[in-house]
């Protein structure tokens, strides 16, 4: 892969957004059918210009106006706000606490920084492929609990360019949720809980919550191969010390004594998890009862963490997709649900990939153009790139939202002919 230079980005920008970003999709997305009029005028952007000059509540009257904006101004991000009750470029002329966010999508913004404490591979913005699992995991127990729990149906996943994921829940109905709705999904999608200076982050106590043994049952699939093999939780005294300190104190000291003897995290992980399930068999197994601090390690260890901040506030504004990371370089992708587990966000393209493959397809439509004209050549460039496959999610969940909408048109008018 051509690597990246961050004081490239003025030159490669503007053929980006003249050439690879995909417009025609992006402005279906965020128009949702022009069901309500004038709900795409009413949406705030935010753009990030060179030398971290942020300008707030850009509006535009439809999604062309707003490319020939993205082609003039060529911004280093896109970020994404509500929809309010006044045109937003417009907010300083309306009365004050008359301009107010209305509808916006539920959005969910994991970032990597947040797992610091459990995970030794990298830390910071560093991450790896190791911890990447991480971000699978996040997705797999949100979406399921999404879709099966409260019953939502169009969710777009979009790795955010560096170190998290970010998703975008679109449903009409969601769209319209109050800040206190907003805050009670997250608080039921959240079971890590406490500041850095608390060690147990996650109780469990019967009766179970079916999300929380669904939960488990997702993070059962990951949690040897990365925690035990790639991150060796219990591979050392002082890492294994971390995980007892979650363990209630009667089976520390019988854990202490046979992990030395164990060859290697999965053995003693074996060991805890047996003397777990020993305390859950039957009536009066355990001294204190049934103990669930296997499945309280697995998920402080790795269940994902939410920033409640960002779900719940109708004004806070998300790093839109097909964004440009201005330090990575990387372009904020969809992910393909499909093919989660194989998603390498290194091999993710970068701006500079992206044209370095536009100049060679260029060269090659050249020498072989067939009496092709430019523009046309111009409205697929993005095809021939590995961009690609990405667009294409993108436009399948495009589509799929409006697959649904005229479903959901001609229910209604089915019903209307009944009377």
């Amino acid at each position: 892969m051509v690597p990246f230079e961050p004081s490239a980005l003025p030159e490669l920008l503007p053929v980006f957004y003249r050439r690879l970003f995909p417009h025609g999709a992006y402005g279906r997305w965020l128009g949702y059918g022009g069901v309500v009029k004038n709900y795409f005028q009413m949406r705030e952007f935010s753009f990030t210009l060179r030398d971290d000059v942020y300008v707030r509540f850009q509006s535009f009257d439809n999604p062309q106006e707003l490319e020939r904006e993205l082609q003039k101004t060529n911004p280093y991000k896109i970020d994404i706000g509500a929809v309010y009750s006044h045109r937003p470029n417009q907010h300083n002329t309306v009365h004050l606490g008359a301009f107010q966010p209305q509808e916006k999508e539920l959005v969910f913004d994991i970032d990597m920084t947040d797992y610091d404490d459990v995970r030794t591979c990298c830390s910071s913005a560093d991450i790896c492929s190791k911890c990447w699992t991480l971000m699978t995991i996040a997705v797999r127990v949100i979406d399921r609990a999404l879709v099966e729990d409260l019953g939502v149906r169009h969710r777009l996943w979009v790795y955010s360019g560096r170190r998290g994921v970010h998703c975008w829940v679109c449903d009409d109905a969601v769209r319209r949720w109050s800040p206190a709705l907003r805050a009670a999904a997250v608080e039921y999608l959240t079971l890590v809980k406490g500041g850095a200076e608390t060690v147990k982050k996650v109780n469990i106590s019967e009766p179970i919550h079916p999300f929380i043994r669904r939960s488990v049952a997702v993070v059962e699939k990951f949690f040897e191969a990365y925690a035990l093999v790639g991150q060796d939780i219990l591979g050392s005294p002082e890492s294994w010390e971390k995980v007892l300190a979650l363990v209630p104190e009667e089976h520390r000291g019988m854990l202490r004594g046979e992990f030395p003897r164990k060859r290697d995290s999965v053995q003693r992980w074996e060991l805890l998890k047996g003397q777990m399930e020993w305390t859950r068999r039957g009536p009066g197994s355990g001294k204190s009862g049934p103990c669930y601090a296997d499945w309280e390690v697995m998920l402080q260890y790795c269940f994902p963490r939410l920033d409640i901040n960002v779900s719940k506030g109708l004004g806070h504004l998300l790093k839109s997709p097909f964004s440009v990371h201005p330090k990575t370089g990387r372009i904020s992708v969809p992910l393909d649900l499909q093919k989660l587990d194989r998603f390498d966000p290194f091999a993710v393209p970068t701006i500079t990939s992206l044209c370095h493959e536009l100049d060679t397809a260029g060269d090659e439509a050249e020498q072989d153009d067939g009496g092709e004209t430019e523009p046309k050549r111009r409205a697929r460039d993005y095809k021939r790139t590995s961009l690609a496959p990405y667009v294409r999610v993108f436009e399948q969940f495009v589509e799929e939202m409006e697959r649904s909408r005229r479903g959901e048109r001609l229910r209604r008018s089915d019903l209307q002919g009944d009377f």
